[in-house]
Order: C-alpha cells, then sequence, then structure tokens
C-alpha cells in the first residue's frame, strides 16, 4: 500500500468514513521521499546500532511516515489524538510487528513512564510531522519532560524552522529558540513545499533535528529561573533587558538587574534578543545569587 498516493489515501478515508479534521491540523503527505529523509535523520542520529533503538511518533495521521520509522527503528510507539484514524491504522500498519499505538492527546501523557513502559533503557528519539498551531508546546512538553531522548526529529512550519535555528541578535530570536539552545542542538535539514502534502497548507514545511545534549552547553544554578528569565526578557521585546525582566520576574526590581548586568559585563540598555543562552544563564546566576 502506497501511502503518499492521492488515491491510496481517499480510498483508505473513504472505507474507514474519515474526514479531514482541522482541529487537528491533518495534512498527509504524498511525497515519497520526504517521509523516508525524515525518518532516516532520526535514526542516523539515535545511538548506536548495537542497542536497541525506538521511535516516538506524535500524530502518526494514517501511518505514512509511520510505516518508514517501523522499517528502521526496532520499536515504534506513536500518540494519536483523533481516536478515528484507529482502525485505519490498525490497516495501513498490518505488515508491522513492532509497533503500537496509544489514543490520547500527548500533551496530557506523562512521557517518563511511556518511554519507561514501552521502550525501557533503549535510545529514544521523538519523530513527527506536527501540527502548526501547537508545535511550540510540544517541543517545550518534550524538552521539559526530562526524558533522555537522542534526538528530535520534526517536521514544522518553514518559519517556525527558522525561529528555532535563528541566532541572537537577528529578527527570528526569540524565547524559544534560546530555550532549546539551552538543551541541544537545534539544524535545519531540508524544506518541504506546500505542494508535498494533501489537501496542500498555505504554507511551507522544514524538518529539524534537536541532538539533546547529554549535559547543558551551559550549566544553570537554576534552571527553572534561567527559563523564567529568558520568557520575561521576551515577553515585552521593545524594552530594555532591565525593564523587561523587573517587570516580567517577582521580587526583581530595576536595581539588582542592572548591578547583576554590571557584574556580568552586559550593558543595561541590551535587549534580550541580542543575548545567547550563555548569557543568559550568566544573568540568571546572578539573580539566583543575589536573591
Amino acid at each position: 500500500m502506497k501511502l503518499t498516493d492521492i488515491g491510496t489515501i481517499k480510498d483508505v478515508m473513504e472505507r474507514h468514513g474519515l474526514a479531514f479534521q482541522k482541529k487537528y491540523g491533518q495534512n498527509f503527505l504524498i511525497s515519497e521521499s520526504v517521509p523516508q529523509k525524515t525518518a532516516q535523520a532520526a535514526l542516523d542520529n539515535c545511538g548506536s546500532g548495537a542497542r536497541t533503538r525506538a521511535a516516538l511518533e506524535i500524530g502518526p495521521g494514517i501511518g505514512t511516515l509511520t510505516c518508514e520509522l517501523c522499517r528502521r527503528f526496532d520499536r515504534v510507539c506513536a500518540v494519536e489524538i483523533d481516536s478515528s484514524l484507529l482502525p485505519a491504522l490498525g490497516e495501513t500498519l498490518t505488515e508491522f510487528d513492532n509497533f503500537e499505538i496509544i489514543n490520547s492527546d500527548v500533551l496530557k501523557v506523562k512521557l517518563d513512564n511511556l518511554v519507561s513502559e514501552k521502550f525501557g533503557d533503549a535510545d529514544v528519539a521523538v519523530c513527527a510531522n506536527l501540527p502548526y498551531y501547537i508545535t511550540t508546546p510540544i517541543l517545550m512538553y518534550l524538552l521539559e519532560s526530562g526524558v533522555r531522548f537522542t534526538n528530535i526529529t520534526v517536521m514544522v512550519q518553514r518559519e517556525v524552522a527558522d525561529r528555532l535555528c535563528a541566532k541572537a541578535g537577528s529578527a527570528e530570536y526569540g524565547a524559544i529558540t534560546a530555550s532549546i539552545a539551552y538543551r541541544g542542538k537545534v539544524e535545519k535539514l531540508f524544506g518541504v513545499p506546500a505542494g508535498c502534502f494533501y489537501p496542500a497548507p498555505k504554507v511551507d514545511s522544514a524538518v529539524v533535528r534537536i541532538t539533546l545534549y547529554d549535559e547543558p552547553a551551559v550549566k544553570a544554578a537554576n534552571e527553572a529561573l534561567l527559563f523564567d528569565v529568558i520568557k520575561a526578557a521576551f515577553a515585552q521585546r521593545r524594552k530594555t533587558l532591565v525593564n523587561a525582566l523587573s517587570a516580567g520576574l517577582p521580587n526583581v526590581n530595576k536595581e539588582l538587574v542592572t548591578r547583576v548586568l554590571t557584574d556580568c559585563n552586559i550593558d543595561e540598555k541590551i535587549r534580550g534578543e541580542k543575548l545567547d543562552i550563555g548569557s543568559f544563564a550568566r544573568i540568571s546566576d546572578g539573580i539566583f545569587n543575589a536573591m
């Protein structure tokens, strides 16, 4: 069964009484190479061949990417919120015995328990075609779960991919850029034009891979405070960092922030988008030590 063929997609959906669910951002791939390259990119960065390698997929749809994951990984577990897709997945993935599906909202799943139960001590990669409307919450949920994924390889809206890979000081650089940079290295692997989907979305996509660090590139004394500092710095981008942090952090005034910035040799008139993750960590540690 060729799941990237429009005729096959229509046939599967008709036989199972399916319709595209806009609320879930459903667009199915009709490019054969895209799911192949995406699955391979996740595998290439998922431990050594001597260990069991597993993939966690989010939103398998009718199983286009899932099939490619099952061909490459020892175990695959997918989380799908749309229960109406389960019968179709039972058909399209019938040839694979290394696949399991969980009908749930991934944001409500205890990921540490799921990974431990389904994958044991395997090396685990996340691989998914993420719905545009919920990309950032899912990425942050994965990163904040405490699970030691080897990598997170996902297809996202092209503008989001540019934001994830942005450098400090660029217009695209934001809170999620800095937050992810603390936990891993981000690469934009390849673009995916809108015409690679059925139905075609209004925007192009791109596949990015986040390779998680065993230890953060820079270590903050208090990680929760670090992420609060990052959020506050970007909450009001037009404000200087002194004003943004004093307004966005409880029990932190302008005098304290000014003193910390001076100690860090950072201009008090600077704005958050100019700072890399190392600078944010130094500021966070300064505030932590002063409180």
